[in-house]
């Protein structure tokens, strides 16, 4: 082949692909699409570790557990809290549930959800018992309202939530939890520890304003290409003094209602970054 057509070819390739990328920038700025996420906090950059250590039915035992540099490399995140919760009155039994409590926060180029029990258990030395499934969180809607002040695409879907926990320093806040907040799920699982020693295990995921069950269903969630931001947080609670997944999503959903309003002030209000409202603008950091 003569030097002169390879460098054009060379030169036409080039500029077959400089079309193209320019070509897919045209069409991203047109349907105003978002392939590389931005970081986005809550308005007062509030973290995971702020939530009450108490609530009417609910209290810390101990101090929350502080993760090790190795550990926290692995998390990938320096926004969590692991915390133990003991019922203040027992519930149908003679002893007090209890309860680990763990919940983390990531924001930005989210590429996996690696970091779920039926992973960093069992990799932990447990196994897997028993794949309960996605079961409901029975949580009390006593302080639940719908919001109305919504788009008419997102009516009936966004409740709102009155904090009324006299322990929060957040008490008589109205906060809007994540859509369809009555269809959330806990995905429960029965782990052996230690032999034959039974630990329940449940968990879902607060991904751009909406709720997911399972961790491949965040990407869906927090990768929409109308999005401009991208976040999700894992709310997870586990104990070995329940006897079923059931009795487990029953204590979850008791403490998880009870702090639900201060769950949702550690994300951003997703009802005002699809508004253009958050992030302000003045900050250099347009909506959508």
């Amino acid at each position: 082949m003569k030097p002169g057509l390879a460098t054009s070819g060379v030169v036409t390739a080039v500029l077959v692909m400089a079309g193209a990328a320019a070509g897919l920038d045209a069409v991203k700025a047109y349907w105003d699409l978002y392939t590389k996420k931005e970081e986005i906090y809550p308005a007062d950059r509030r973290l995971v570790n702020s939530i009450p250590t108490q609530t009417a039915s609910w209290v810390r035992v101990g101090m929350d557990q502080l993760e090790e540099a190795e550990t926290l490399a692995v998390l990938g995140t320096q926004n969590y809290v692991t915390r133990g919760y003991v019922e203040r009155t027992p519930r149908n039994r003679e002893k007090p549930i209890r309860l680990s409590f763990h919940m983390t926060y990531y924001t930005g180029g989210i590429d996996a959800v690696p970091h779920v029990p039926d992973r960093c258990f069992v990799g932990g030395g447990m196994q897997i018992g028993e794949i309960v499934g996605n079961l409901p969180l029975a949580m009390s809607r006593e302080w639940w309202s719908l919001n109305e002040f919504v788009p008419e695409d997102r009516r009936g879907q966004v409740w709102s939530c009155r904090i009324t926990n006299e322990y929060s320093a957040s008490n008589g806040r109205t906060v809007n939890l994540p859509f369809n907040p009555q269809d959330i799920r806990l995905r429960t699982m029965k782990f052996l520890h230690d032999g034959d020693r039974a630990v329940y295990s449940g968990y879902f995921f607060i991904a751009n304003g909406g709720a997911v069950s399972m961790p491949e269903e965040v990407r869906l969630l927090a990768f929409d290409l109308k999005s401009r931001y991208a976040y999700y947080m894992k709310v997870q609670v586990t104990s070995g003094d329940v006897s079923s997944g059931e009795e487990l999503a029953a204590a979850a959903g008791s403490l998880i209602g009870e702090l639900f309003g201060d769950i949702m002030l550690c994300v951003p209000d997703w009802v005002e970054v699809e508004a253009g409202r958050y992030p302000p603008k003045a900050t250099g950091e347009g909506g959508q």
